[in-house]
């Protein structure tokens, strides 16, 4: 389902990249001869056909998920730099404050994919193609905060936080930081 909608979705983008960068630009060239050409018929029935595809693949897929459920939490391999949210580690003392650490990116969808997440927003559920971007994003800037502390040489990142900001329609900038520490043993 995915591929054909994956398809549907590069039909609907290439047919409006066509329609709006080739053909308003003929048309307004030659506006005398309102004859239009077959190139032009075809971009705009990909442009309308994607959204259909889009369209319904996206409603089969929502009608196969009766009852949505979370998925298991995938727990992380054993980690050279220990992550936590709070200033405290039981059984452990914080030796020495290394400073501040961060790692930070900002990840977008391409605009067939935002075409289906606009289809959800009409149809409900769950926008996954933003869910999975968010979450590629998440990873990708804790991995930088990780690796920042591991140069500075910590055992340790405490006071973990993210905060994320929108940068347009279909891009978000995520920011993943806190404090690097040493340990005692």
């Amino acid at each position: 389902m995915k591929t054909i909608r994956y398809i549907g979705s590069l039909a609907f983008v290439l047919g409006l990249f066509v329609a709006v960068f080739i053909g308003i630009p003929w048309y307004v060239i030659v506006a005398d001869d309102p004859v239009v050409p077959g190139w032009l018929r075809l971009a705009i029935f990909c442009l309308l056909g994607g959204i259909i595809v889009v369209l319904l693949t996206v409603a089969l897929e929502q009608r196969g998920k009766k009852v949505p459920g979370e998925e298991p939490l995938q727990t992380e391999p054993d980690r050279a730099v220990l992550l936590l949210n709070s200033a405290v580690l039981p059984g452990r003392e914080i030796t020495k404050i290394l400073g501040l650490v961060q790692g930070h990116t900002v990840f977008a969808i391409w605009l067939g994919k935002d075409l289906s997440a606009m289809v959800r927003l009409i149809l409900g559920g769950e926008l996954t193609e933003y869910t999975e971007m968010m979450g590629r994003a998440r990873a990708t800037a804790t991995n930088r905060m990780i690796a920042q502390a591991a140069e500075m040489g910590a055992d340790a990142i405490i006071n973990i936080r993210y905060m994320t900001t929108s940068v347009v329609a279909s891009a978000a900038e995520l920011l993943a930081y806190g404090t690097a520490v040493k340990l005692s043993e």
